[in-house]
């Protein structure tokens, strides 16, 4: 982050939120339509997932919606929604129960659930229903010297790590790719403080085109023309900056994931290309 660059982080409050380990979880009869109308039946969201990384491809599994990781939640719905609202992507978890106790890990994104990465040895020992906390921080952080800009679910350190630079009173900030909003689909209905949107990646002869099937997990992404500010919508003179989350999808409308950390006018905001901006380089994750 640059050294001088404003924030106010030291009004932000540091809260624990616990959230416990879930367990995959299929509708009856477990079928999914595809791209062709077939039906297919793929593993999917939820539970603890060994072998899909943040920093591994978003494209190419053998799965729907996959989330790199363990994935939390509460069966109450006041603690699954302060679960969705006050977590931020780079807070610290804390296994407090089970043969993992005690072993710390980092939120990676926020999707049905939300997801944090451990390292394989501790994901070993991780069982479904064991608790981990939280340490929420970041609800509230704001850019001083951009009041315009408005930030959402990021942690101050991950703030920090992020490759950003001033250049004529504008932030540029480095993503991995660029994404064009006419792909953006299921989750344009939702604000954006809940859940994320997913891309439309049916058409695969345009995903190889513009090179979306190289994203990665963790990829930070932009997207031109993209209003995220109080929901997701279409306005020429705004960007917004985001996470690709979880992987691709079999189904129509749907695809990779994005959550938003970032949006603004561009008068204010811009990007850079560099491919290696991507969480697991930002926050140096340990597999």
């Amino acid at each position: 982050m640059i050294s001088n660059l404003k924030t106010n982080e030291k009004k932000l409050i540091k809260m624990s939120i616990g959230g416990y380990v879930t367990q995959p979880s299929f509708k009856n009869p477990g079928y999914i339509p595809n791209n062709d109308g077939k039906s297919v039946i793929f593993p999917g969201m939820y539970g603890v997932v060994s072998n899909v990384k943040v920093g591994d491809k978003a494209f190419g599994w053998s799965g729907d919606h996959i989330e790199p990781g363990v994935s939390i939640d509460s069966e109450r719905i006041d603690e699954h929604f302060a679960l969705h609202y006050l977590v931020c992507t780079g807070n610290k978890a804390i296994i407090r129960s089970g043969e993992a106790k005690g072993r710390i890990g980092i939120v990676t994104g926020e999707h049905a659930r939300n997801l944090i990465h451990f390292e394989n040895k501790t994901l070993e020992k991780i069982c479904v229903g064991d608790q981990i906390d939280i340490i929420a921080h970041g609800r509230g952080l704001k850019l001083l010297d951009f009041p315009e800009i408005e930030l959402k679910k990021i942690d101050p350190n991950l703030l920090k790590s992020m490759k950003l630079n001033v250049i004529k009173n504008k932030l540029i900030v480095d993503v991995a790719i660029e994404l064009p909003i006419r792909i953006m689909g299921s989750g344009a209905e939702l604000n954006s403080e809940y859940v994320d949107q997913d891309l439309m990646s049916g058409d695969r002869d345009l995903m190889k085109k513009l090179k979306i099937d190289k994203m990665k997990l963790g990829d930070l992404i932009v997207i031109n023309h993209a209003d995220h500010k109080w929901g997701r919508s279409f306005k020429k003179d705004q960007v917004s900056i985001a996470l690709c989350i979880h992987g691709d999808s079999v189904m129509t409308g749907h695809g990779p994931g994005i959550m938003t950390i970032m949006t603004g006018n561009k008068k204010n905001l811009g990007w850079k290309i560099n491919k290696n901006a991507n969480l697991k380089n930002i926050m140096n994750i340990k597999l």
